[in-house]
């Protein structure tokens, strides 16, 4: 399995990006995909998740990112929107290998794959 990561930039506060997460190898529609950002000097933390049809998010990013997937292109897709200073990091996608349910979507030790980051930096 691999998953590859793209769509960060450098964006002004308010504006928005789309990130991808284009997915190869055995991963059913089912499957957990994960986005997880890490900013520097701070820890890793769950971003969103869509798994069997749920989406979940941090209450961070609640109204303002979307998580999406397409099936027939096995790619995840992070929505977003209204974007602030705060949300600048190095973006992350992963997969867990089934369904994951609830909080546990948070837990970055349930995912087995991980793309290589994607840097985003909101700022002025």
């Amino acid at each position: 399995v691999q998953l590859q990561a793209s769509g960060g930039g450098l964006v002004q506060p308010g504006g928005s990006l789309r990130l991808s997460c284009a997915a190869s190898g055995f991963t059913p529609d089912y499957y957990a995909i994960g986005w997880f950002r890490q900013a520097p000097g701070k820890e890793r933390e769950g971003v969103s998740c869509i798994s069997d049809g749920r989406t979940y998010y941090a209450d961070s990013v609640k109204g303002r990112f979307t998580i999406s997937r397409d099936n027939a292109k096995n790619t995840v897709y992070l929505q977003m929107n209204s974007l602030k200073p705060d949300d600048s990091a190095v973006y992350y996608c992963a997969t867990a290998q089934g369904i994951l349910y609830g909080s546990s979507w948070y837990i970055a030790e349930f995912y087995e794959y991980w793309g290589q980051g994607t840097l985003v930096t909101v700022s002025s």
